[in-house]
C-alpha cells in the first residue's frame, strides 16, 4: 500500500510517505510555514521513493483538534489531492497519532511488575487562550500488528485546571506541548499520576500514516468530500479586545 499523509495541526509542519510498510517523513518546527512546505515536502518524498502521485492508493491526514489555520489547510491539502487522483482519504485522530509519541518513553509496553501501566498514554495540546486539547488513550495490537492508541474518553477543548486522566489510575505516560504551557502548570498538577512525561512531543505525519494504514485496513477511508477537520471549539482566536483583557489579567497575576 502506498499512503502520503500529512500532520499541520500544531507548530510543526510534518509530512510522510508509506510504501508497503517503509516509511520516510520530514518535520521540522516551522510555524506559519505549512503552507510553504507541505506540498514541495510531498513532492520529495515521492521522487525521493520513485513514486508517482497515481501509484498512491489514499491520502491521509491528521484533522485536528490542533491550530484552526493548520487543521484547515492540512484538510484542504489531502482533500485536493484525493480529489484529483480520485482516491480516498483517511482521517486520523491528531491527538492519537501524539499518543503514538509515547512509545520511546515506555508505553504499550507491560513493565516488569506484570501489570499494564504501561499503556495508559495522556495526549494534550497546548490549545493557546488558557486552554487545551486533551485524550487519554491504551495501547492495543492492530489490525496490522502493530501498537495503536485506543480511545479511553472524547477528545475535548478545557482549561489546563480541568483537564484530568479518567479514573483514579497513576502511571500515565503524557506526551504533548500543553503540559509544559503556562509554566508547566499542567504537568505539575498531574505529576502524582504521571510516570514519564514529553511535553516537548509534536504529532507526526510517519505516525499518522501508521494510523492511517491500519484504518484504510479496516475500511474506514472514506470519500474526500467526507473528510472534515475536527476544531472542538467554536471560537478560534480572541479579539483585539480580548487579548488586552487576558494580558491586563496575567500583568495583575489574576487567574
Amino acid at each position: 500500500m502506498k499512503l502520503l499523509a500529512f500532520e499541520l495541526s500544531t507548530e510543526a509542519c510534518s509530512v510522510a510517505l508509506w510504501v508497503d510498510g517503509d516509511v520516510r517523513g520530514r518535520h521540522e518546527i516551522a510555524p506559519r510555514r505549512h503552507a510553504e512546505l507541505a506540498l514541495p515536502w510531498a513532492e520529495a518524498l515521492l521522487a525521493e521513493a520513485g513514486i508517482a502521485k497515481s501509484q498512491l492508493d489514499a491520502v491521509a491526514v491528521g484533522r485536528g483538534p490542533g491550530a484552526f489555520t493548520g487543521v484547515r489547510l492540512g484538510v484542504a491539502i489531502a482533500q485536493g489531492i484525493a480529489l484529483a487522483l480520485d482516491r480516498p482519504a483517511v482521517p486520523v485522530s491528531t491527538l492519537a497519532a501524539l499518543a503514538l509519541r509515547a512509545v520511546p518513553l515506555g508505553a504499550g509496553l507491560v513493565d516488569a511488575r506484570g501489570d499494564d501501566a504501561g499503556d495508559r498514554v495522556f495526549a494534550a495540546i497546548d490549545a493557546r487562550m488558557r486552554e487545551v486539547y486533551v485524550a487519554a488513550f491504551a495501547f492495543e495490537r492492530g489490525i496490522d500488528g502493530g501498537l495503536h492508541p485506543r480511545p479511553l474518553d472524547d477528545a475535548r477543548v478545557q482549561p489546563p485546571d480541568a483537564a484530568m486522566p479518567p479514573g483514579e489510575v497513576t502511571g500515565w505516560y503524557g506526551v504533548g506541548t500543553a503540559l509544559a504551557a503556562e509554566g508547566g502548570a499542567l504537568r505539575t498538577r498531574l505529576a502524582p499520576r504521571l510516570r514519564a512525561v514529553d511535553a516537548d512531543a509534536l504529532p507526526h505525519a510517519t505516525d499518522v500514516a501508521a494510523l492511517a494504514h491500519a484504518a484504510f485496513l479496516r475500511g474506514e477511508a472514506v470519500a474526500p468530500e467526507q473528510l472534515e477537520p475536527a476544531y472542538l471549539r467554536n471560537q478560534v482566536a480572541l479579539t483585539l479586545v480580548e487579548q488586552q483583557a487576558l494580558r491586563a489579567r496575567r500583568d495583575a497575576g489574576a487567574p
